[in-house]
Formats: structure tokens, C-alpha cells, sequence
């Protein structure tokens, strides 16, 4: 049998948003670039993704983009990263940004990261060894509300409805904004955001709307049970403070550039 060399997937990192509700930190700061413990939320991410071995990376940027491209660039000199330029961040939201990524991403497998979310890295390592090829982390240990993404599955733990709008009564948990996709998923669900974001009234979906379509049209998600471990999305200051709370101290995981 050929042997094949495993190859990490691309780190997508959905970062072009405003955070105006986080403001006044964010009046003079992107959000990703928040500081959590003494280390700016972008490169915990960063560094996480490199002490697992995850070493290229697509950043779509919208909002202060220099000022990201900017620290990335001088804090990790080195990597492979691509950046790709939403334009109409005020306009659009993940699930546009996200579209923007398939040139870059090309026909590689990928993890796709929220640029707010701050996260311990044994959740990437458990992700990434994971041996299914789409997989949402979700938490079950959320009260959930409106603004959650929540999530219901089967009794295989295979995704049956994604999204805001979903039952909380039904829900197994919250998707928190990190998922693995495979290359062969990730030219269906492009396909899929292309056809959706044609038309205006769907630019300001996230990119679980595509991903509960693919569901429907028989594209098999699951979901990998997180609870239990740190992470949290940062969206208002009260977000911030928990998140400073819970990562307390700045990040040392080392890079492997």
C-alpha cells in the first residue's frame, strides 16, 4: 500500500469584523488584536496552531487590516500566510468572508477559526485527530440562547441541525467557532456560499447557514464534545473580562517556525 505523508491542514482564520460591540476597546484596536493575559488574541491562535503542527494560514481581513497584517508579519516572520481582503466587511458577514478564503485555501483540507475566540490548544489537538472528515467543536456546557450557535445531532453525534435559529431544547450544545472541513467538503460548501451569497439579502449570513445546507443536502458533519475545556468568544467587554480571567497569563507555547 502507498504510503501517503499526512498533511496539516491550512489554518483559516475569519478576522475582517468591526467588534463595535466591544467598544470602546476595539475604537482604537482590532478586535483580534484585543489583549487576553498578556497576549493579543490573534497570536494565541497563532501559536496554538503552530505547537500543533498547523503551519500555513489564510486571514481574511476587513477592519483595520493593516494594523493586523502589520503585527502578524513582524511577531511571526516566517510562516506562510496569505491574506485575503474583504472589502465590504460593513456589509457582509462570516459567511461572505469566509468565500473569499476558497481561492487561497485551494483544495486542501482546513481548520476554520473565529478570530474572537480564545481557546486552550488541547481543543485543536483533539480536533485535529480527530478521524472525521467535517467536524464542528461544540460545548455543552452553554446556557442556550438567541446569540448561540447551537447545534443538534443523532445518535451517532452526526450534525442534524446547525445554526442560531435552532431549538434549544433540542441542542446538544454550542458550536464555538472551530471546525475541520475536508478538501472535498470545502469545494461543496464554496459552491454552496457562492450560490448563496449571489444573492444580496444573504450577505449578512454566517457561514453556518452553508454549512446546515450541505446538512440537508446529505454532506455528513459531527461534532467533537469540548466540554469541560477553556475557550470562550469574545463578543462584548463582559466577554473580555471572563476570557482575561480564564487565560490569565501570556501565551508560551513555543512556535515551530
Amino acid at each position: 500500500m502507498k504510503f501517503e505523508k499526512y498533511r496539516a491542514p491550512v489554518a483559516v482564520i475569519l478576522a475582517a469584523g468591526i467588534g463595535s460591540r466591544l467598544s470602546p476597546l476595539t475604537d482604537t484596536c482590532p478586535k483580534s488584536l484585543l489583549s487576553v493575559g498578556g497576549s493579543a488574541i490573534l497570536e494565541r491562535m497563532l501559536r496554538n496552531c503552530l505547537s500543533c503542527g498547523v503551519s500555513q494560514f489564510v486571514i481574511v481581513l476587513g477592519h483595520r487590516a493593516d494594523e493586523i497584517r502589520q503585527f502578524v508579519d513582524k511577531a511571526f516572520r516566517g510562516i506562510r500566510v496569505t491574506y485575503v481582503m474583504n472589502d465590504r466587511y460593513r456589509e457582509t458577514n462570516t459567511g461572505y468572508s469566509l468565500m473569499l478564503a476558497s481561492a487561497a485555501i485551494g483544495t486542501a483540507d482546513f481548520v476554520k477559526f473565529d478570530a474572537d475566540v480564545v481557546f486552550d490548544v488541547e481543543i485543536l489537538r483533539r480536533l485535529l485527530d480527530s478521524k472525521r472528515a467535517n467536524v464542528l467543536c461544540i460545548d455543552r456546557n452553554i446556557a442556550l440562547e438567541d446569540e448561540e450557535v447551537k447545534v443538534i445531532t443523532d445518535s451517532q453525534m452526526r450534525v442534524v441541525e446547525v445554526g442560531k435559529s435552532v431549538d434549544p431544547e433540542l441542542a446538544l450544545g454550542e458550536s464555538i467557532g472551530i471546525e475541520k472541513i475536508s478538501a472535498a467538503s470545502g469545494t461543496i460548501l464554496f459552491a454552496e456560499l457562492e450560490q448563496m451569497m449571489a444573492i444580496h439579502t444573504n450577505l449578512q449570513e454566517y457561514y453556518e447557514a452553508a454549512y446546515a445546507r450541505l446538512v440537508n443536502k446529505g454532506t455528513e458533519f459531527d461534532v467533537l464534545d469540548i466540554t469541560g475545556l477553556n475557550w470562550t468568544e469574545i463578543d462584548t467587554v463582559e466577554d473580555f473580562n471572563a476570557a482575561n480571567l480564564m487565560f490569565g497569563s501570556p501565551i508560551t507555547t513555543a512556535s515551530r517556525i
